[in-house]
């Protein structure tokens, strides 16, 4: 029983750690990465308080060494979601009756453990399995999530404390309870934090879940369950299930409990999900929530008053840390022609002095690209934009999957606005640019907003205050986070609150209160001290 209405931590975003040559945390990551290298494990499936081991094994590799195995995944089907679900429903009443700040306590603990002894652990696996250079994987897996526990926290002790006006003679009182049924957590690869998040921020509200992570993100999804368990996450309450995706679908959105989706991945399978969902509706005891954060096609819009090396910078960050493969990456730049000269020299610089390789090699700034199948569809554009007479590559073009999946950081330059690499999704090192004329600076504003379905990042470069008050009005609704002066990466929980719009999701903003309120459904209750005794009011008198 609750006697106090509790003050949680004050949040504070993680500091970054540097990594500098001989840093006792640079030798405690390189020792954690070499000994998982060595290493091989094999991941079961966690249902309720079963580890689940099937005959149905698949090879983890790290990207960037395919050819060696660092463990297995267990693979499921039907019976296995169908038991998660019943282990989720079995824990929901008791996780659910829990008081808030006893959930609150076991992901702060989770913040500070994953702080301290899981910091190295969780950062090597991403290393690995997710082919992430060292300060790539800290800013994602250790702080990051750790901003993720501990906001939302706060957010939650926020959300609860806010309560309607009462007038004379009553008690109006709101409470936030968890959905009806479970929620389905489908996660992506390419972060870390995302994935612990999209479990965490409903579990933390009451909810149970059922969760898939990306096959290629299961070796990093193992530290981050046993994370949890260290936490003192009750058993049933967050169940990792690896199953095909049409398998599950079958299952989940077949199933009257279904009560939510929180999803991060790609925007044709998100609307895919939506229309199996909406398929489904009428067997379901509520109207499931729908989370997404989808696709993206982020642009960079300099003005004629930018400052070249500027402009050239964001390029290089933002088109390239991670190797392209965040949703908020640059893929499409529009410079205008006073400044182009001066961009164009300092990216093909940049781009020729990156190293790449293995991220156990800390001086590499691109490492390899996540799977075979990316790699494909990647160096797909890269051949496209060879053969086209309309785009010219000025730096990278080349790649090799023969020891891992190598992409060159690749430029390619347009002569056509509309030109495919400047319209579709790549998710990879690359990004085209198109070079316009730097007196038409609306005409271009108005090309950037139309050229897109998505609307998840954009940055635009200027001096000229009166050029970022026109663009940043006309391009309202063309990202979700806009950027002024800065590359159109690197969100922070707390600071800028993430999502987008149109194509690329509903824009619910992880890293605030405006995605916790989707997992609970409020009830209003009024209470009434002294009851009226009879029917008629004064006017009828």
């Amino acid at each position: 029983m609750s006697n106090g209405f509790y003050n949680v931590p004050i949040a504070v975003n993680e500091p970054v750690k540097e990594y500098a040559l001989g840093s006792h945390e640079r030798t405690e990551l390189l020792a954690e990465y070499k000994k998982m290298y060595n290493t091989t494990i094999d991941v079961p499936m966690y249902i309720g308080n079963k580890q689940v081991f099937t005959n149905e094994k698949r090879n983890l590799s790290p990207p960037h060494e395919h050819a060696h195995i660092i463990g297995t995944a267990n693979y499921g089907g039907e019976k296995e979601v169908n038991d998660a679900i019943d282990a989720a429903m079995s824990a929901r009443k008791k996780w659910a009756n829990m008081s808030w700040e006893n959930r609150a306590s076991i992901f702060l603990k989770a913040a500070d453990l994953l702080a301290g002894p899981f910091r190295a652990k969780l950062n090597a696996a991403t290393m690995l399995a997710q082919s992430k250079n060292v300060m790539q994987a800290e800013i994602d897996a250790a702080c990051e999530l750790i901003d993720f526990f501990r906001f939302n926290v706060q957010y939650m002790s926020q959300l609860y404390k806010e309560q309607p006006e009462s007038g004379t003679g009553m008690w109006n009182r709101l409470e936030h309870r968890p959905l009806e049924g479970f929620v389905f957590a489908l996660t992506p690869f390419n972060f870390t934090s995302i994935c612990a998040n999209l479990c965490a921020a409903p579990a933390m509200l009451g909810n149970v879940v059922i969760w898939k992570p990306a096959e290629t993100q299961i070796y990093s999804a193992q530290v981050i369950i046993e994370l949890f368990q260290a936490a003192g996450l009750p058993d049933g309450v967050i169940n990792m299930v690896t199953v095909r995706g049409k398998e599950i679908s079958k299952v989940i959105f077949e199933n009257k409990d279904f009560a939510g989706l929180h999803f991060t991945g790609s925007t044709q399978v998100f609307r895919t999900l939506w229309k199996n969902i909406g398929n489904n509706i009428e067997k379901y005891k509520s109207y499931p929530r729908i989370v997404g954060e989808t696709g993206g096609k982020d642009f960079i819009l300099a003005h004629k008053s930018a400052v070249a090396s500027e402009v050239a910078t964001a390029i290089s960050r933002g088109a390239f840390e991670y190797q392209g493969q965040k949703c908020s990456a640059a893929s499409r730049a529009y410079i205008p022609s006073n400044i182009w000269k001066a961009v164009r020299a300092q990216i093909i610089s940049d781009t020729k002095s990156f190293k790449m390789g293995t991220p156990e090699e800390t001086s590499n700034f691109i490492n390899a690209v996540i799977s075979e199948k990316a790699f494909d569809s990647i160096s797909s554009y890269i051949d496209y934009a060879k053969s086209s007479d309309d785009a010219k590559i000025i730096a990278g073009g080349n790649y090799d999957k023969s020891v891992g999946y190598f992409i060159e950081p690749t430029i390619i330059v347009t002569t056509n606005p509309k030109f495919k690499s400047m319209l579709e999704e790549v998710f990879g090192p690359v990004i085209t640019i198109y070079v316009y004329d730097a007196e038409k600076w609306e005409e271009t504003v108005d090309l950037v907003d139309k050229t897109s379905e998505y609307a998840l990042t954009g940055a635009i470069l200027s001096v000229d205050r009166y050029a970022i008050e026109y663009a940043t009005k006309v391009l309202e609704n063309a990202a979700g986070n806009f950027y002024i002066n800065d590359k159109p990466t690197g969100a922070v929980v707390g600071q800028q609150p993430f999502g987008g719009a149109r194509g690329s999701g509903t824009n619910d903003k992880a890293g605030s209160i405006l995605n916790l309120l989707r997992w609970v459904s409020p009830r209003t209750i009024k209470e009434t001290f002294v009851p009226a005794i009879e029917y008629k009011y004064p006017f009828l008198g």
